[in-house]
């Protein structure tokens, strides 16, 4: 199973690294990452694999949203399942 993780917000030291070991916390496996700095907006997208996850789902996207608070960032968990049922016409 894989979850979509999304970062926005004002570049700052540590976001990735911040991030990487919220994840690394609940077993949560980042298999690919891409991310680029628009001016001083720092933009990222994870692929999480999330097989393997410590914690129910949802108690970890509360952790990761809280954490985007705490840090004045915008951060989104989705589901692969419920990303892929968007996506689909």
């Amino acid at each position: 199973m894989r979850a979509v993780l999304t970062v926005i917000g004002k570049d700052t030291v540590g976001i990735l690294a911040g991030i990487s070991v919220a994840c690394a916390k609940r077993n949560v496996n980042i298999s690919d990452v891409s991310q680029t700095i628009m001016q001083d907006l720092f933009c990222m997208i994870m692929m999480c694999d999330i097989t393997d996850i410590s914690v129910p789902f949802d108690s970890f996207v509360d952790e990761i949203t809280a954490l985007g608070k705490e840090r004045g960032l915008s951060i989104h968990v989705m589901h692969e399942d419920i990303f892929n049922a968007m996506h689909t016409i």
